[in-house]
């Protein structure tokens, strides 16, 4: 039999009490605190949904036992309860007796049970204090970034467990759903999709699943059929081979084609679900120090950004709360996120919408930082559990792109001094993989994040996490000196959000509040936080005293601020997108915020982009132009494409005097293949010779800026890149701006001109995201913004708001 049936979410009651003071559901009758909670859900959740918790201040919950209880009327027989996710030491008690325990929060149970039709399910989340404090084997290091040192021991999530890094919100409760299920006959069940890619364009589909049918069903896809065989007592299996198959590629570098597989039987036709034929691999170069990742045969750069959670206090798995966020990594021309081994792992849901959309996704396994006790045989059946598991519901997902063992496993040991034979163990080394061969073995696997070089966190070799521009404050030729290979994290900085968000979620004086102080993300004991590193990198491009200006003008300050991180942030993706890098992708760090503030996230807590956002979103155009100053070897120009289709491109490039007047230039047709790139000198377009860095300084500079043009064969600008031969201080103009609202088809649009080059243009108009911000504005072209209603706004509405630059002579409204 297969099996159909509901979510249990509503009906729950909770009740709080102090740890082992209910040893069973009869107990809870001497509490009468009771209060209404969602599931899926977090204890977090419902308090807060009462009005008795506070994310911005969190209370601790590790104390407390925390009972779920619902009464059921479901018509009698048998059934199967389905616990997706129990955070995390759980019992569950079907009519007051005690049927299943759990001491993970990644594995999932299902439970047969016999319906009465007046039934109580009852769930109890044991206080998680008493076994963080419980002694075991003495670890080998201890991890100062992660509290307690007892969660090395637990299978639970290590997000509100990092001080300075998020708040301190606890994760228990049904975190995932819970379901009644009915045998229903007819109905295919425990399906098992695959799907592969062949060199020559042949695609392999491999289908497993159970269905109560005499006659053996046909499988369809892509137009192929196959007939599907016995495979064990109600259990059948098929493989289709599929000629020519339309590939799945990420959305930078081709279309993401999703097909759908159907079964056949008694002339009905089900469809079981959908899935993308590609092939990944990984180049270690020819002396193995490489990383770059192979699409379909393509080398593929990876951009994107760390995934951390829709909602610190719900950690919600559904569509409707991860598809506005992962639509905005999409419109934002990422191609990747990564799932660290500090967060949770996502849902299903997650992965059919990176399908969808075009995002790989990389994956760590739920470790990090710690000695894991990898010879304690419940902890690794746990383990093998939660991999499993996860492998097989996501089998389907082309999306999944890499496989990695956790986060700064390999990194903590060696930078405690700790030689390479302890840096790891069996758990990543060998566990791990063979899990990864046995269930996913079309998915290649990294040992750990950051791995392969001299020290793990070398940049030259493998996978690292770079911030040498970021949290060391190196000059920003350190990324280019540094010779990254991949990074899986890198640039944080403390993104400051937009003023309407800040006016509606943390109306506190910037930097000097405490309450503002206490959202900028810190390393536990340092002495610094990255508010700190952004401030240095103001000073380094603007030449302000950062203490002095946010005193003495605190809104000229929050510009600079969130002007100066989209200059970073592109600067440094310019130097990594050329062609002679040695860098083959990186994800900045991270995607969303916790909470309002100026927190890691390049998107804020409400969903609203900030300038970093922005800056990506240009930084990441598959079809892009960008300039790197060889020093005496002039200005370069690197025009990519990496998209799928031929493209026939305009290029220009002009340097400007006082900021609009072109004192050389120089235009150029380019024709680019698919996956391709070329590399041009300046010299080149200008015909002759011109000190386009002001390398050799024979006077005095005789321009300011250089600005790059690629447009398309109807002059629509596909993209701009800027050079400033000296720095960003000298070329800040008092330039007027105009701005015409307008109303097309596809709703409101901002033509903004300027008489001369403006530097860090910023449009602000409440209830609306516009297509870019925090850019920069050449003399003599129109610049065409889209403002799109944000989900909350009346589709109706006129955009109304204001443009402001770091040079404007005044405000523009509109």
């Amino acid at each position: 039999m297969s099996l159909t049936g509901n979510d249990l979410s509503s009906g729950w009651r909770m009740i709080l009490t102090p740890a082992g003071a209910a040893a069973e559901p009869a107990a809870l009758e001497a509490f009468s605190d009771v209060i209404d909670a969602p599931v899926p859900g977090t204890v977090a959740g419902a308090l807060e949904r009462a009005g008795r918790f506070d994310r911005t201040a969190p209370a601790p919950l590790d104390h407390l036992d925390a009972w779920y209880v619902l009464d059921l009327a479901e018509a009698p027989g048998a059934a199967v309860l389905h616990f997706d996710g129990l955070a995390t030491i759980a019992e569950v008690w079907w009519n007051d007796a005690l049927v299943l325990s759990s001491d993970s929060m990644f594995v999932r149970h299902d439970l047969p049970v016999t319906l009465t039709g007046n039934d109580r399910l009852a769930l109890c989340f044991r206080a998680l204090k008493p076994h963080l404090e419980k002694r075991a084997p003495r670890a080998r290091w201890r991890p100062q970034m992660i509290t307690p040192q007892g969660l090395r021991l637990v299978r639970t999530t290590l997000l509100g467990r990092m001080p300075g890094w998020c708040p301190e919100v606890h994760a228990a409760g049904p975190w995932r759903p819970v379901r009644l299920s009915r045998p229903t006959p007819a109905v295919p069940a425990d399906i098992r999709i695959s799907a592969r890619l062949d060199e020559d364009g042949t695609g392999r589909l491999d289908v497993r699943f159970s269905f109560d049918n005499a006659t053996p069903p046909t499988v369809e896809c892509a137009g192929e059929t196959a007939v599907a065989v016995p495979d064990g007592e109600g259990v059948f299996s098929a493989s289709l081979t599929i000629p020519d198959v339309a590939a799945w590629w990420p959305r930078t570098h081709g279309k993401p084609v999703l097909h759908d597989v159907s079964l056949v039987a008694d002339g009905m036709r089900h469809t079981i679900g959908r899935t993308g034929f590609r092939r990944i691999a990984i180049d270690r170069g020819s002396d193995g120090r490489d990383f770059a990742l192979l699409v379909n045969g393509v080398k593929v750069f990876c951009r994107g950004a760390v995934w951390t959670t829709t909602d610190i206090v719900d950690l919600p798995g559904n569509r409707e709360r991860y598809e506005p966020l992962l639509k905005l990594a999409a419109d934002a021309n990422m191609n990747m996120l990564r799932i660290g081994g500090t967060m949770a792992y996502e849902t299903p849901a997650f992965f059919a919408l990176c399908d969808e959309l075009g995002l790989m996704v990389w994956q760590d396994f739920q470790f990090a930082n710690f000695d894991y006790p990898a010879n304690d045989p419940a902890f690794m059946e746990n383990v093998r559990k939660e991999v499993s598991q996860l492998l097989d519901a996501t089998a389907a997902s082309p999306s999944l792109a890499v496989l990695c063992g956790g986060s700064e496993i390999d990194q903590q040991a060696a930078m405690l001094g700790l030689p390479e034979a302890s840096w790891a163990g069996p758990l990543t080394r060998e566990i791990l993989p063979s899990l990864v061969v046995k269930h996913r073995p079309d998915v290649p696997y990294v040992e750990n994040s950051p791995s392969g070089g001299a020290m793990p966190f070398s940049p030259n070799a493998g996978v690292t996490h770079y911030y040498g521009v970021g949290a060391y404050c190196r000059p920003l030729e350190d990324a280019r000196r540094a010779e990254v290979r991949f990074s899986a994290e890198s640039l944080a900085f403390a993104n400051v959000p937009e003023q309407q968000t800040l006016d509606a979620h943390l109306p506190v004086p910037a930097v000097h509040d405490p309450r503002w102080k206490a959202r900028v993300p810190r390393d536990r004991g340092a002495s610094w936080d990255f508010e700190d590193v952004r401030d240095h990198y103001l000073g380094l491009l603007y030449g302000h005293d950062p203490a002095r200006l946010r005193r003495e003008d605190p809104a000229r300050y929050l510009d600079l601020s969130r002007a100066v991180v989209a200059e970073v942030i592109e600067a440094t993706f310019a130097e990594w997108r050329r062609s002679q890098s040695t860098c083959n992708g990186a994800l900045v760090w991270t995607f969303q915020d916790l909470l309002p503030g100026a927190g890691w996230g390049i998107v804020d807590v409400t969903g609203l982009p900030k300038s970093a956002w922005h800056a990506l979103r240009r930084a990441f155009r598959p079809v892009q132009v960008v300039l790197s100053d060889e020093g005496t070897n002039g200005l370069d120009v690197h025009v990519i494409n990496d998209s799928a289709d031929e493209k026939h491109l305009v290029l220009e490039l002009s340097c400007l005097r006082h900021g609009r007047q072109a004192v050389v230039s120089g235009r150029r047709a380019i024709t680019l293949a698919p996956h391709s790139a070329e590399t041009l000198p300046a010299t080149d377009l200008f015909g002759a010779f011109f000190d386009t860095t002001y390398a050799f300084r024979f006077g005095p500079p005789s321009h300011d800026v250089t600005v790059g043009r690629l447009s398309d064969a109807d002059g629509t600008v596909v993209s701009e890149a800027f050079h400033f031969p000296r720095d960003r201080a000298e070329a800040l103009f008092s330039a007027a701006a105009t701005a015409a609202l307008r109303q097309d088809a596809e709703g409101w649009v901002l033509d903004v001109s300027a008489d001369r080059f403006a530097q860090s243009i910023a449009i602000e108009a409440e209830g609306f995201v516009s297509s870019d911000n925090w850019f920069h504005l050449a003399p003599g072209a129109l610049k065409t913004i889209r403002l799109a209603p944000r989900a909350a706004t009346d589709p109706a509405a006129k955009p109304v708001g204001e443009i402001r630059g770091l040079g404007l002579e005044a405000v523009v409204s509109f």
